[in-house]
Order: C-alpha cells, then sequence, then structure tokens
C-alpha cells in the first residue's frame, strides 16, 4: 500500500495558517474574556506548588483551596494597588515639573544658538515639546495594564472555580496519562515550565527593582521605591520590559538633575539589567523555557497584539501553552520543537560508538 497524500504540502500549510489568523482574530474579538481565564489559569499553575505542599502534609480540604486562593488574591490586589498609584503619580508629575522642563528647553535653544542651527524651525520644534504628552503616553500604558483588573470580580470568580477544580483536575489527568500519555504530558510540561519562569524572572525580577530603586535613590530621583516596583512589574515583558520601565524615572532624572542625571539613570539601568538577565538569570533559567530569543519577540509581538497590554505580560506563558497543544503532544512534533526553541535535542545526546 502506498502513502498518497489528499492535500499538497504548501495547501495544508496555507489552510493551517488561515485557521491561525481566523483563530486569533476571534480571540482578540473576546479579549475581555479570554484575558482573564488565562490570567487566573497562569496564577493558579503558579501557586500550585503550594497546594501540592499542603496536601502532602495533610492539611484539611479546604486549606488546598483558601491558602492558594489568598496567595493569589494578595497579588492581585497589590499588582493593581501600585498601577493605580503609578498612573496618579505620573498624572501628578505632569503638573509639577513643567517649570523645570520650560528650563531645559530655554537651554537648549541656547545650545542651538551657539551651534549656529537656532533656526525658528529648531525653535518651533523644542517648544512643541510638552512633557504632559510624554507622561500622558505612560499613564495610557499603566491605565491599559490596570484595565485588565478592572474586571476583578471576574478574575476573583475564576481563581475561585480553578482553584476547586484543581485538585479534581490533577486526578483526571493522572488517570488519563495511559490513555493519552504525549499530551499528559505535554501539559506537564507546560504548568513545569510556567512555573518555573514566573519562579526565575519574579527573582531577578525582585533583584532587579532592589538595585535599581537604590541607584534611583542615590541620584536623587524622585519615587525611586514606586519605580523600583514599576521595574519588577515590567520585568515580565519580554525584551523591552525592562526599557518601560526605565522611561519614567529617565525622564524624571532629566527633570530633576538635568541631561547628566538622565545619563546615570539610563547607563545604570543597562549595567544593572544586563548584568541580571543577560548573564546571570539565563543561567538559572536554561533551555526551560523551550522559546528561542526569535520566538519570544515575535511572541510578544503577537500576544501584545491580541490581548494588549495584558498579552504582553503573559507572552512566555501563552507560548507555551500554544507549543504543549500544538507542538509538544503531536508525535511528529519534535522538528517543530526544535524550530521553535533553536535547540536541537539530538545534540545532547551521546555518540553511538
Amino acid at each position: 500500500m502506498t502513502d498518497q497524500r489528499l492535500l499538497p504540502r504548501a495547501l495544508i500549510m496555507l489552510l493551517c495558517a488561515a485557521s491561525a489568523v481566523i483563530t486569533l482574530a476571534g480571540v482578540r474579538e473576546v479579549g475581555s474574556i479570554v484575558g482573564p481565564v488565562l490570567l487566573a489559569l497562569v496564577l493558579v499553575l503558579a501557586v500550585s506548588p503550594v497546594r501540592g505542599m499542603l496536601q502532602r502534609r495533610g492539611a484539611p480540604g479546604w486549606t488546598l483551596v483558601a491558602v492558594p486562593l489568598a496567595l493569589v488574591l494578595l497579588l492581585l490586589l497589590g499588582m493593581v494597588a501600585i498601577l493605580t498609584l503609578s498612573v496618579a503619580q505620573l498624572a501628578t508629575l505632569a503638573t509639577t515639573y513643567s517649570g523645570q522642563f520650560e528650563q531645559l528647553v530655554v537651554d537648549a535653544q541656547q545650545l542651538a544658538a551657539r551651534l549656529g542651527i537656532g533656526t525658528d524651525q529648531v525653535n518651533q520644534a523644542i517648544r512643541s515639546l510638552d512633557p504632559g504628552k510624554i507622561f500622558q503616553l505612560l499613564q495610557g500604558f499603566a491605565a491599559g495594564l490596570l484595565s485588565v483588573f478592572s474586571g476583578l470580580v471576574l478574575i476573583v470568580v475564576l481563581l475561585l472555580a480553578m482553584c476547586l477544580d484543581a485538585p479534581g483536575f490533577s486526578r483526571l489527568l493522572r488517570k488519563g496519562a495511559a490513555r493519552r500519555p504525549l499530551l499528559i504530558s505535554a501539559l506537564t510540561g507546560f504548568a513545569r515550565k510556567t512555573r518555573r519562569y514566573l519562579v526565575v524572572s519574579t527573582v531577578f525580577g525582585l533583584i532587579c527593582s532592589a538595585l535599581d530603586a537604590t541607584a534611583l535613590w542615590l541620584l536623587g530621583v524622585p519615587l525611586p521605591l514606586l519605580w523600583g516596583v514599576l521595574a519588577l512589574i515590567t520585568n515580565y515583558i519580554p525584551n523591552i520590559g525592562f526599557v518601560i520601565g526605565l522611561i519614567p524615572p529617565a525622564l524624571l532624572g532629566l527633570l530633576v538633575g538635568g541631561p547628566k542625571t538622565l545619563l546615570l539613570v539610563v547607563l545604570s539601568y543597562i549595567l544593572i539589567n544586563f548584568v541580571v538577565q543577560s548573564l546571570i538569570q539565563p543561567k538559572f533559567l536554561g533551555d526551560a523555557v523551550g522559546l528561542s530569543t526569535t520566538m519570544t519577540l515575535l511572541s510578544l509581538l503577537l500576544w501584545a497584539f491580541v490581548l494588549g497590554p495584558l498579552g504582553a505580560l503573559l507572552a512566555i506563558p501563552l507560548s507555551l501553552l500554544v507549543r504543549a497543544l500544538l507542538i509538544d503532544s503531536d508525535p511528529e512534533g519534535e522538528w517543530a520543537a526544535a524550530l521553535v526553541s533553536g535547540h536541537d535535542p539530538g545534540e545532547d545526546r551521546p555518540a553511538t560508538p
């Protein structure tokens, strides 16, 4: 018997691409529902080791739900409080430092005149700069994140339901391992990788935020603790997260201490984040995430487009979920896994003598 394909491979790929576009468009349309569901799922996975520890120690059944739920609620309320304070502070700072910004504009005009480029066009461009517009952009991003948590009641209900169903769902997964071993293994790997990614990112995010806040305090930048916490939140946004967390303190450094303070703030952030996130963190995270640098950046762009700011925060866990469902659960998906991870598993196998 010969193996004849009914459809050409190119046509199959086009159909798969079209299906992906339709699916993502549908997810984007119902993002206000899908976003909280995915956020609740990631949070429940993050605290699932606590439930397992309580279960192994013979804790009462109600604690298996109450303790993880309380931890997640504390985390959510903390993030909401921080984002609310950030939005309020950005709105206040826009008017507080307007005088300093006007003085910087005058200094820039004088410098342009000394360099012989003080034309009317240059002066008009300098005068058109408005610190309020810059703060409004930052405030819009923080408000976009805050809007995700506006449906806090829905998120809490989802968290409660998932915490209640978690023990039974775990038992079903163990029973289904014999019938669907690849699928169960893929889902288990997704949960394990997501937890490890969250733990490592949180630990090194705390280190970065503490060092950033200390550097801002030494440089005399206002509200260093607030910007340190903002750096922790943006640390979950891959590749460009620290840039988003850098903009508010860098701008404040310019208004408070001039270009010198601005330069010192930028250099401090770059040095701290490069050493911690580029040199130290990858050694602890290793290849546990299973996504190459290119796939990480593409994941950020894709999920930010589909789900907005929440998609940027959850880009890595969402891509891990897609990989588990479409690649790791496929018996012939080894080549695709190597493609998205940038790592050939055959390279680790010992050579055959």
